[in-house]
This record gives C-alpha cells, structure tokens and sequence, in this order.
C-alpha cells in the first residue's frame, strides 16, 4: 500500500467540530490534530461523545458543524479506496458467524490490496493457538482480540481504537501495547479511546481529554495541565500526629527545611515513610478535569 500522508499533512484534522442530537449538543466545537506515526487517547467519562466523534472520522456519522480532514479526505465523501486506508477496532464485537479466527481474518484481509500474513496477525494479537477455533466459541477477551485482529491485517495509515482491551488479562494488555508500538513505528496514527489511566499514559504521545463536549486539556500525558497541574506535593507528620501536606515546586528544598526544624527542636520528623514527596498522576489530573463537570452528553 502506498502511504500518501506526509510528515507535513497530519492525519486527521479537525476544527471546530459540531454534533447535536435533537436538543442535546454533545460535540461543541473541537478541534483536534493527528500526526502521521502518532497515537492520541481520547479521554472522557461514558457519555462524554468519545464514540460520537470517532465514528464521525470514520465517516459513519454525519457532523452538524466544522470541518473534518481524514487523510485528506472527507470522511463522507472520500472515495471506496480511502477505506482500504484505515482500521477500525469498534467498541462492541460485531457479527462474525460461523468462521473460524483464522477464515475471517483471511476473508478481511482479501479486502486490502496489501494485508499482513495470516500467521502474522494470529501471532500479533496472541491467537495462534485458537486459530481453528469458532469466533462464536472464543472467550471476551479472546473475540476482542479477534475483532484487533481485523482492525490491523490491511496494515491502516490510521487506526480508530475504540475501548480496545476491554476483557483483556493485565499480561494480554501489555502484551496488546506491544504489538501497537510496533505499529506507530512503521507509521501507523491511531486514535485511542481508553478507560485505563496507564493505558493512554503508556502508549499516548498525546492525550486531549473530552468533557462537556470540548476537548479540556490536551498534551503529553506527563504535562497535562501544565506545570502547575504537575507541582509536587510534599506530606508529612509533625511530632503531634497531625499531617500536613504542602504543594510546591521546589520540595527537596522544603523536605530538608522540615528535617532542620525537627533536628533543631529535638523531635523527629516521623518514620521515613510518613514523609512523602510525589506528583499528580494523569488518573488523579483527569478525575479533578472531569470531576469538575456534570455533563450527560451521549
């Protein structure tokens, strides 16, 4: 397959991008970049218009408002050959009859004009020892394997993961982040939407998070917020028992005032793991974002 984006034509563009339902605006203007090779988690409580968006990119929806660029097409009106381009991991296991793993990943692969082997995609997705087996008699978490598994034999420019390691064991998800590394690296831009928290801080290079039908945040997981979302927070137990908690940015410096005072005062500054220095995480980050909102979008 040709790829036909370049490092300056992102692979999905998006500005000012609108959707209602009757009287209810679940998507308020959002504008959102995808670079070529990149891997963006979209991230939102259920209802936020996660799904709404992404099946608005992958053209199954139409939007009310913005302008929409999916490597550089018009979901809506690009042409039969723009869907050879892009995978699609939905949210729900569809349909699949009675075929085995290994027929309806050959079937689908039939479909692109360069696919990945057989064995390749079995192998990638940790099903060869259930090739022969009946999807309808696979295990969850195995059919959402299977379901990857489709998403990624024409080897797409663009990959939409909606949900995807849901069922999944904790080995199988690393085992799944994995295999998604080594798509980014020969390209592949994949939107992400995911409930785990060290999901989207393990594999996203960005993640915008969706609330209130706009994107609220967005950047590299470990600068989310900015700085000031990202200042440390030093926690400690004065001789009463009584424990305070200090945010600042600079807290060595605050930890070794603290050690001074108590050494002066001839009382220590409680047992070493009673004092504590540690950073927001990205899970605490997104629930104060979240928290702060009472939407009821779709």
């Amino acid at each position: 397959m040709t790829n036909t984006t370049t490092a300056e034509a992102p692979a999905v563009r998006v500005r000012g991008l609108a959707k209602r339902y009757g009287d209810q605006q679940v998507l308020r203007g959002i504008d959102l970049d995808i670079a070529p090779g990149e891997t963006y988690a979209l991230l939102g409580p259920n209802g936020a218009g996660k799904s709404t968006a992404i099946e608005i990119l992958e053209g199954i929806r139409r939007p009310d408002g913005g302008e929409t660029s999916v490597l550089g097409e018009h979901p809506l009106s690009a042409p039969r050959s723009w869907r050879a381009r892009i995978g699609i991991v939905a949210q729900a296991t569809g349909e699949l009859g009675p075929y085995s793993a290994r027929e309806l990943i050959g079937h689908f692969g039939g479909l692109y004009p360069n696919p990945r082997g057989i064995d390749e995609v079995l192998d990638l997705v940790g099903l060869t020892e259930h090739a022969g087996k009946r999807a309808t008699k696979l295990s969850g978490g195995q059919k959402r394997r299977l379901d990857v598994a489709l998403g990624i034999v024409g080897r797409p420019e663009l990959l939409f993961l909606d949900e995807p390691t849901t069922g999944f064991d904790p080995e199988a998800r690393r085992q799944f982040w994995s295999m998604l590394e080594g798509l980014t690296g020969e390209g592949t831009a994949i939107l992400l939407t995911t409930h785990y928290l060290d999901e989207a801080a393990h594999l996203a290079d960005r993640v915008g998070v969706l609330s209130g039908g706009r994107v609220v945040a967005e950047g590299p997981p470990g600068e989310l917020g900015g700085a000031a979302a990202r200042v440390p927070t030093v926690s400690w137990v004065d001789a009463a028992g009584v424990r305070h908690r200090r945010s600042t940015e600079q807290p060595a410096g605050l930890v070794a005032r603290l050690r001074a005072e108590a050494e002066a005062a001839g009382v220590p500054l409680g047992e070493p793991a009673e004092l504590e220095v540690r950073r927001p995480s990205l899970e605490e980050f997104y629930l104060g974002l979240i928290g702060a909102g009472t939407e009821t979008e779709r």
